[in-house]
């Protein structure tokens, strides 16, 4: 089984992960909006919710590494529920293996090592979002007990 440890990103490593994010949200987001309106939209989502970027109170921008010290991917995790502001749900807003370490047991450490420290910080519950056509994440997630509590369904018409 994987382990992992997490550390707060550093500024030098922030600015290439939120690239990619954002790269990440645009392609998630082909089918339903132009490019140029989803990299606004993911613009406009760091700005609401990490308006202070790294050092956003009450976020935790986090770089996971392996037992050698080597990077195996990244979280960012609130200490509270975005809508509600609820300090009983914490919310995982993103959570990424790089790919050279993919299918190694990754996520699930990463995953679990932001569960204990979301648990720690008093939270009793972790949610998030995920893109429906994300299967391996469904899978991660459903296989770390995760439920559906909310979904969204659409149809491409024409």
């Amino acid at each position: 089984m994987a382990t992992v440890s997490l550390r707060d990103m550093r500024a030098d490593e922030y600015e290439a992960y939120s690239a990619e994010r954002d790269a990440d949200y645009v392609a998630s987001m082909s089918g339903t909006s132009s490019p140029g309106a989803a990299r606004e939209r993911a613009r406009q989502g760091r700005a609401h919710f990490l308006p202070r970027g790294l050092a956003t109170e009450g976020h935790h921008v986090l770089v996971a590494e392996d037992p050698a010290g080597e990077v195996v991917g990244m979280a960012w995790v609130g200490l509270s529920e975005p809508r509600t502001g609820d300090p009983d749900t914490a919310w995982l807003y993103d959570l990424r293996v790089l790919p050279a370490q993919r299918r190694r047991g990754y996520a699930t450490a990463i995953l679990g090592a932001v569960e204990e420290l979301v648990r720690d910080a008093g939270a009793r519950r972790l949610g998030l979002n995920v893109f429906g056509a994300n299967r391996a994440a469904i899978s991660l997630y459903e296989g770390g007990g995760y439920e559906v509590t909310t979904q969204q369904m659409a149809k491409r018409l024409g």
